[in-house]
């Protein structure tokens, strides 16, 4: 009789809490995704206010990751979990359990277990748990205000595949305040990632407090205006300028640290160093003046490596840098330095004479200059238990020994690290360059520097190149994406162009390459995109807009139009040029186009449009026929080859879009086989025109025709005159007309400008050269 009685009172406590709060269902598909998440037979787990968050007594580090838990669970359910020391796992029932368990094998590893009376999270060390804890919170439904958590039966075993996992954020082209930083790494936290590489310093601002160099900040943190644009000639007239204390960056190393974060700070050197050359005159090859740079860009003045008290400098820096961080790793930067100063200094010749350091087929003395002053630091930090981290054109010349490499003027030169056994960290900005564009709709967009980055192109990126050998893999330390702040001004902006890309970074340094798959990962990302939006981030809702692809057909002599979202929504399109709504023609599959065409396409929402996809499809006597290029494309910017110039798509203003062909080496010649004798009187073409990218248009024209595509003769030329204006941006268009003539083959000689125009940052340097769609009619 009494057991009976305590059956019916467990029945009827069951029945009060499920008559009183709502119950909501966790779900184990998180970004990133764990390696490996087995539901069991058992019975659930329900969360509800009686739940505990404990941890073994006497740790510091699991009681504060209790207290984490406990507070992030209180954000979503709006219910304080009441924190403790554990007693008996064996007896603590209805709660979370934090553990240490030294078997695991990942340092970072964890484990979860979920049966009906407790969730135990496990990890290797404190960070294990904590990054458990996180996948954890993010299984929790967004509305579960007030409700219980069912969480279902469990086993998750859980490591990261890179030790390594970092993110960059640029504070010296704009400043962002000490809360923010504390936001940012927060966000890190989320995503599992482990380093924030913090870009301290630069041309255009100072921003960390020297206690030796006070001019540092008194000067070197303010510049007197900031140019509009992409480097035009106009500047706002207002002075910028901040910095952080020594006690504000210690302040947010403990906030770091707190979350399993370390902080990796930047010093760039030798180059991008005019905020302190503008306080510290003497440090320069010339003596100046010089001033914090108002525009972006890269510029001559350096640092005067011949000068003794330019390495005193940097080591007085390094110093008070070493004490404020903790971190094992020192980046300074290397990237992007001229040696023209050099060239022409009495001491830098000097100290290259002194050292012995010589010129050879691939690098100049004052290439082995740098390596000089790079290596003089290293060894400097290596005898202060530090180690130096720097971009890849440390490369070039004599690397430090024990440098790591940031590859991210594409992946060769982590290659070619690797290959040297160093250690290496990949950021092509290829694939993880976030001040990108994200989406192709760039006048729609804040201005960013260019380029095209989506979430899924971030997604898709292998840090291990297959044809890295198996012995130098393990070089591959780590992945990071950067983000740049030359045209992201605000905090908002940060978080826009950061989210939802660093959701797929994520899951690139976590997750083993095996067990990714886009469309799972989109089917997983609007609960992340929930959370960020109850968290207050301003994240961009690309990934809800309406993907469209266009196939050119040769053969068919068609574009295939294929559509899709991430949530099936139904779309709808016309061909006419009108837009599109629930009574036009509803997408059930590819859609073939043989004619010009204006196509437009919606998807529409219960309680919401997409973005309309435009595109204008033009059909001429050119498109999709056999045409060879004379010269290749830059290899990074060869797309889908020649045939991009002849697929009845234009390119808009987005060099990187794929719709553009990019030359660096000589004049492009197109041959076009019409495939029979046609009478042509008209040839157009366009060249998209952005100086601030060293892009510049055509200057020049000819058009020649054969019926055997052996001899050729010349029927039409035409000159356009090279641009100067250092600010243009836009599409060029040219056309020719010229006496009809009936031919087969058609020969077409673009010709670029041959150097940038004078006051460019790249004068007399020679400018690439990207064309778009030729039309013959």
């Amino acid at each position: 009789m009494r057991k009976l009685n305590h059956i019916l009172c467990f029945l009827l406590a069951v029945a009060s809490i499920s008559c009183w709060a709502e119950t909501k269902k966790a779900n184990y598909q998180v970004i990133p995704l764990p390696q490996e998440v087995v539901l069991t037979n058992g019975s659930p787990f329900i969360m509800d206010s009686r739940t505990r968050v404990l941890y073994p007594k006497g740790d510091k580090m699991l009681q504060s990751n209790a207290i984490f838990l406990s507070d992030y669970l209180k954000e979503i359910t709006g219910t304080t979990l009441i924190t403790g020391a554990a007693k008996n796992e064996k007896t603590d029932r209805k709660a979370i359990l934090l553990k240490i368990d030294r078997n695991i094998a990942n340092s970072e590893g964890y484990e979860i277990q979920v049966n009906e009376d407790n969730v135990i999270i496990a990890g290797k060390s404190a960070n294990g748990v904590f990054y458990g804890i996180q996948t954890l919170r993010k299984s929790i439904p967004i509305d579960a205000k007030d409700a219980n958590i069912l969480l279902p039966a469990v086993q998750i075993k859980d490591y990261p595949r890179f030790a390594y996992r970092g993110m960059m954020l640029d504070v010296a082209r704009h400043f962002f305040p000490v809360d923010f930083i504390k936001k940012y790494i927060d966000l890190l936290a989320l995503h599992n990632i482990n380093y924030f590489h913090w870009h301290l310093t630069e041309d255009q601002g100072w921003r960390v407090e020297i206690k030796k160099y006070p001019k540092l900040t008194e000067t070197g943190s303010i510049r007197k205006e900031t140019v509009i644009g992409r480097n035009t000639d106009k500047h706002d007239g207002q002075p910028y300028g901040g910095f952080y204390t020594q006690k504000e960056i210690k302040e947010i190393v403990t906030y770091a640290q707190k979350r399993f974060i370390t902080i990796v700070p930047e010093i760039d050197l030798p180059g991008h160093m005019l905020a302190a050359l503008a306080s510290y005159p003497e440090l320069g090859c010339t003596g100046g003046p010089y001033e914090v740079s108002p525009r972006w860009g890269i510029f001559d003045d350096v640092l005067c490596i011949g000068n003794e008290k330019s390495m005193q400098f940097l080591e007085d820096v390094l110093d008070e840098l070493i004490d404020l961080f903790p971190s094992k790793y020192i980046h300074i930067g290397g990237d992007e330095s001229p040696r023209t100063r050099w060239k022409e200094c009495p001491k830098c010749q000097t100290r290259i004479k002194e050292e012995g350091l010589k010129a050879d087929e691939h690098h100049t003395a004052e290439d082995r200059l740098q390596s000089y002053c790079m290596q003089r630091i290293e060894k400097y930090l290596k005898a202060k238990g530090r180690k130096i981290i720097g971009w890849d054109e440390i490369l070039e010349g004599d690397v430090a020994p024990n440098a790591t490499v940031m590859s991210w003027r594409g992946m060769e030169g982590g290659i070619k690290a690797a290959q040297l056994k160093h250690d290496v960290i990949m950021t092509p900005n290829s694939h993880v360059y976030f001040d990108y564009y994200q989406t192709t709709d760039v006048e729609n967009e804040p201005l960013a520097i260019g380029g095209f980055l989506n979430t899924e192109r971030v997604y898709s990126m292998e840090p291990i190149p297959e044809k890295i050998s198996e012995e130098d893999r393990k070089f591959i330390i780590g992945v990071q994406a950067n983000l740049w702040t030359e045209y992201i001004p605000t905090s908002q902006q940060v978080e826009y162009m950061l989210l939802p890309r660093m959701a797929a970074l994520a899951e690139v340094q976590w997750t083993e390459a095996n067990k990714k798959d886009y469309k799972d990962f989109t089917s997983r990302l609007p609960h992340l995109l929930e959370l960020y939006h109850k968290e207050g981030y301003n994240y961009a809702k690309h990934i809800y807009d309406l993907e469209a692809s266009f196939t050119p057909q040769s053969k068919e002599k068609a574009v295939q139009i294929a559509l899709s979202t991430i949530d099936n929504a139904p779309i709808y399109y016309t061909i006419d040029g009108s837009e599109p709504d629930q009574s036009s023609t509803s997408y059930e599959k590819s859609i073939s186009i043989t004619q010009s065409s204006i196509f437009k396409a919606v998807a529409i929402r219960d309680t919401s449009k997409s973005s309309v996809i435009n595109e204008e499809i033009n059909f001429n006597k050119a498109t999709m026929c056999p045409i060879s290029l004379s010269a290749a494309p830059s290899e990074k910017y060869k797309f889908n080859g020649a045939g991009t110039l002849v697929d009845g798509l234009k390119g808009n203003d987005s060099y990187a879009t794929g719709r553009w062909l990019g030359f660096i080496s000589g004049d492009p010649e197109a041959t076009i086989d019409l495939l029979e004798p046609q009478q042509i009187s008209h040839l157009s073409t366009q060249a998209i025109v952005d100086m601030s990218a060293w892009i510049m248009g055509i200057t020049g024209i000819t058009i020649s025709v054969s019926d055997d595509n052996t001899n050729f003769r010349e029927v039409a030329t035409q000159a356009f005159p090279a641009d100067t204006d250092i600010s243009k941006k836009e599409i060029g268009h040219y056309d020719l007309s010229f006496t009809p003539v009936k031919t087969r083959y058609i020969k077409v000689l673009l010709k670029g400008s041959r150097a940038l125009p004078p006051r460019h940052a790249g004068e007399g340097k020679r400018p690439y050269l990207f064309i778009d769609e030729i039309a013959i009619r």
